[in-house]
């Protein structure tokens, strides 16, 4: 199993998160922005997209979708609920931190500052006005990690980079994301260039 990654593109942390929680062998390849695209990226992924993965003859892109591959693929632990129901539910919750959220990443991560200004000013408060849910159970609207922890663990990582310091109200935030953080599987996941994130 080969997954091309971008050593700082937050939806292919998310995909190396699912890699590090399931104890998932896999070759990561960073290919060189500014040389040709390998051939075995472009043969399954002609828009060179990243993440992308290969498993033996399968190719995929598309950070859920290869998600939810791994998750169904290797099984144990399940990050996405066994029930039907649940596991509808915890898509639909995946969905809006997608729409809420991640949507507004290509701002945060632009140059244009009053578009990161803004979409930080969303941010915060957003996650702000969320905070009682993070306090809720040990996880995110769970007992157990999850795919959604897996989803916003990349988000919360960045919030540094983003420029963005939660204020008083998030205390409970803060404090899921430091647990999701210190986990073995977090710590595994992160680049070199992650890692630097909040080390700077």
């Amino acid at each position: 199993m080969v997954l091309f990654s971008d050593p700082q593109c937050i939806n292919c942390h998310r995909v190396r998160l699912v890699l590090a929680e399931k104890d998932i062998g896999a070759d990561i390849l960073e290919p060189n922005p500014s040389a040709p695209l390998p051939e075995e990226l472009t043969l399954v992924n002609p828009t060179g997209d990243l993440p992308t993965l290969i498993d033996r003859d399968l190719g995929l892109y598309d950070a859920k979708v290869i998600s939810d591959y791994l998750d169904e693929r290797y099984p144990h632990p399940p990050l996405l609920p066994v029930d039907p129901v649940a596991r509808a539910r915890a898509r639909l919750t995946l969905h809006r931190i997608e729409v809420d959220w991640y949507a507004l990443v290509p701002a945060l991560a632009g140059t244009d500052k009053t578009a990161q200004k803004k979409a930080a000013s969303q941010l915060s408060d957003s996650l702000t006005a969320s905070a009682s849910v993070f306090e809720v159970m040990p996880f995110f609207l769970s007992l157990e990690y999850s795919m959604l922890d897996a989803t916003l663990a990349p988000l919360l990582w960045r919030l540094q980079q983003y420029g963005i310091v939660l204020d008083s109200g998030a205390q409970a935030v803060d404090a899921y994301a430091e647990r999701i953080f210190n986990r073995e599987g977090f710590q595994n996941s992160l680049s070199v260039t992650e890692r630097a994130l909040r080390n700077a």
